[in-house]
């Protein structure tokens, strides 16, 4: 699903470079539920808006269900941006004057879909998320936990390939954030692929495997691992497959 090699991510401020990512390779295949942990300043974002097609890599090499990302047209990236790829924030980034339903939909309009039809995902989705009885309240009606369950039903409602989740319990008490990672947990087992951002060690033991990035570098990376990766590049791309089951949970 996710392949990147040797990907690269500098930034420049006049003839000062800052390399934020350096040389990362890893695969994520479908189905998967993996965590990028590492501490604030380490890419985690940056890595993130890369696998979002945010944001592109200074060099290397990024794969995404099979497509060279590299080569394709800015349309065709707003494209896998609307209808491959659900982002989840910690900020919820819900319009705070429209319902919860219309916010949920908002995506699907963009990508050109009739009003009957995103109306009915969009109640689908909130649905999913326990939010039947809350379709027509505000953002400002509801609760922390209740407004990132209606930005997750929003990331979900056309059937992404994958959830990309920035630290998505970072604004929330321990109890609404539990319940968000339960929800998270449930769409893993009805299938979604989930990449979740966190510095949290409570937050990534919920996922499959886990991913270190310290100073832009994947760090602590059994050769075991790596040396099972990507035929589809006839190289060795270096993965963490660190698994945290059953550990301390927010």
């Amino acid at each position: 699903m996710v392949i990147l090699k040797d990907i690269c991510k500098d930034y420049y401020q006049g003839k000062m470079t800052t390399k934020v990512l350096k040389n990362v390779s890893l695969e994520i295949k479908e189905g998967e539920y993996v965590a990028v942990m590492g501490p604030s300043g380490s890419g985690k974002t940056t890595l993130m808006n890369i696998i979002g097609c945010l944001d592109s890599p200074t060099s290397g090499n990024y794969y995404l269900d099979g497509e060279d990302v590299a080569s394709l047209s800015e349309n065709k990236m707003a494209v896998i941006r609307n209808k491959k790829i659900g982002f989840i924030f910690q900020s919820f980034y819900l319009l705070p004057k429209s319902n919860a339903i219309d916010n949920v939909a908002l995506p699907l309009l963009y990508g050109g879909m009739k009003k009957s039809k995103r109306r009915a995902l969009a109640k689908q989705a909130l649905e999913r998320v326990g939010l039947s009885d809350r379709m027509t309240y505000k953002p400002g009606q509801l609760s922390g936990g209740q407004c990132q369950r209606v930005a997750i039903a929003r990331a979900i409602a056309g059937n992404p390939k994958i959830l990309l989740a920035d630290e998505p319990t970072g604004s929330l008490d321990s109890v609404s954030g539990r319940s968000i990672m339960e929800l998270f947990k449930q769409l893993h087992e009805e299938g979604a692929t989930i990449i979740m951002i966190t510095h949290s060690p409570n937050v990534a033991s919920w996922a499959d495997r886990t991913i270190q990035l310290f100073d832009g570098e994947i760090a602590d990376e059994p050769q075991a691992e790596a040396d099972n990766l990507s035929d589809t590049l006839g190289e060795t791309v270096t993965i963490s497959g660190t698994s945290d089951e059953g550990g301390e949970q927010p």
